[in-house]
């Protein structure tokens, strides 16, 4: 059993390899009181998290990005310990979910219970998310920020927008269901569905709750290049169109998609599928108040 009460779980390679700086404050706070315990490879988080929630840690922290928050989220959600609270120090490049979870419990920090999404395939792969789904353009930036290793925050995701519109356009006729609606068929550039308010920096889903109880979608249909970078500084700070035919938005609990290509999805920043994975159909589900969420502060 653990002796402490918190277990952080960091990424050294959190914000382009600045996260040593940043952690050095919160190593001086909290002293004798937290065990770190430092990622080496991707999907080591999870393992991790799970390890710390079965061995008694009260709290277990993610201080890193996005992915750092998508993969601890997991490790916890697979351990089945619902009475382990999740907690976040942003040092990432986007820290998305830290956005919404600090403009969520800002009146009082005590932990609250909010929603989880969970995402599965024909092939057996099954993930849970915290923040975001994205697909199509949206997977497509999250590949292309990757290969950009001098940015962070909006500039980063910025960046990886233009050259994913210029090395990954699409718009292939996709399937669409949502709850028990009847299916749709619809050109598509991206597909996200949200608990959290922002996607890659920019503000997809304003009115978002962590804890409501539903996803809300942005579809956006066959938009041309000029007509995705003429709406992004809207959405960088707004969120999407609200009189554009070609762009959809929402609130479901449950998506059902097919497409006729093979998919990119990421779920909080970090991959559920490439191309060569060959995933065409995905089932998407909300599970409410599934998880235990608290602020810290440094």
């Amino acid at each position: 059993m653990a002796n402490t009460e918190l277990c952080v779980i960091f990424n050294p390679a959190a914000g382009k390899h600045r996260a040593a700086r940043r952690l050095a404050k919160l190593r001086q706070s909290w002293g004798a009181n937290v065990i770190f315990q430092p990622t080496s490879k991707p999907g080591h988080a999870i393992e991790l998290a799970k390890h710390a929630a079965c061995d008694g840690f009260t709290i277990v922290a993610a201080a890193g990005g996005d992915g750092t928050v998508h993969e601890v989220a997991n490790g916890l959600l697979q351990a089945e310990r619902p009475d382990v609270r999740f907690a976040i120090f942003p040092i990432g490049s986007a820290n998305d979910y830290a956005y919404s979870v600090t403009q969520h419990v800002s009146e009082t920090p005590a932990p609250h219970t909010v929603d989880v999404g969970r995402v599965r395939s024909p092939d057996g792969r099954q993930k849970f998310f915290v923040c975001c789904l994205g697909l199509g353009l949206n997977g497509a930036v999250t590949l292309e920020s990757r290969r950009v290793k001098w940015l962070q925050g909006m500039a980063l995701y910025g960046l990886a927008t233009l050259r994913a519109l210029w090395r990954h356009y699409d718009c292939p006729r996709m399937q669409i269901t949502l709850d028990d609606a009847a299916a749709w068929q619809t050109d598509t550039l991206m597909f996200s569905t949200l608990l959290g308010k922002r996607e890659g920096g920019f503000v997809l889903a304003p009115q978002a709750e962590l804890d409501d109880g539903w996803f809300d979608f942005v579809h956006a249909g066959a938009l041309s290049r000029w007509q995705v970078l003429k709406f992004l500084p809207r959405v960088a700070l707004f969120g999407p169109p609200q009189n554009d035919p070609r762009v959809r938005q929402g609130r479901c609990r449950r998506v059902r998609l097919v497409s006729p290509k093979p998919l990119i999805v990421h779920l909080d920043g970090e991959f559920f599928c490439l191309p060569d994975d060959n995933v065409r159909e995905l089932e998407i589900d909300l599970l409410p108040k599934a998880l235990r969420v608290e602020v810290l502060t440094v």
